[in-house]
């Protein structure tokens, strides 16, 4: 399991990914991985996740980015001391890459601001990279 962490004006990211042998067929170049992401509002705003971006890299360094509205079909709003987690996937059609992003945030008062996602680890495990 591999995890990053990111703090942006009080937004903390925790996330951890690991690979989902059950959902991948290596044979046919496609790996699965399954990514858990918590995030915690530790400022004094209440805030609402409204899109979010991600950068996705493979081992070849063919690069694609996915961007949308909220995530999991949800815009959590977040008062002070809340919390939210999902859970979601990533395929690949190498067996190790990267993933990294930004959520889009605005406050109560209209203020919007971008929240970093560290980057973290997609890997199969045994894979020498």
């Amino acid at each position: 399991m591999y995890e990053s962490e990111a703090l942006t004006k009080g937004i903390r990211v925790h996330v951890t990914s690991q690979y989902s042998a059950e959902h991948s067929q290596p044979l046919q170049n496609r790996w699965l991985f399954l990514y858990t992401v918590a995030i915690s509002n530790e400022s004094t705003d209440t805030v609402q996740l409204i899109s979010r971006h991600w950068t996705i890299t493979n081992a070849e360094n063919q690069v694609e980015e996915v961007r949308g509205p909220g995530v999991i079909g949800k815009q959590p709003v977040l008062a002070p001391g809340e919390s939210f987690e999902y859970t979601s996937g990533c395929p690949l059609t190498t067996p190790f890459g990267t993933m990294k992003g930004t959520y889009q945030m605005v406050t109560a008062d209209g203020d919007n601001f971008d929240v970093e996602i560290a980057p973290f680890a997609l890997t199969e495990p045994y894979t020498v990279h």
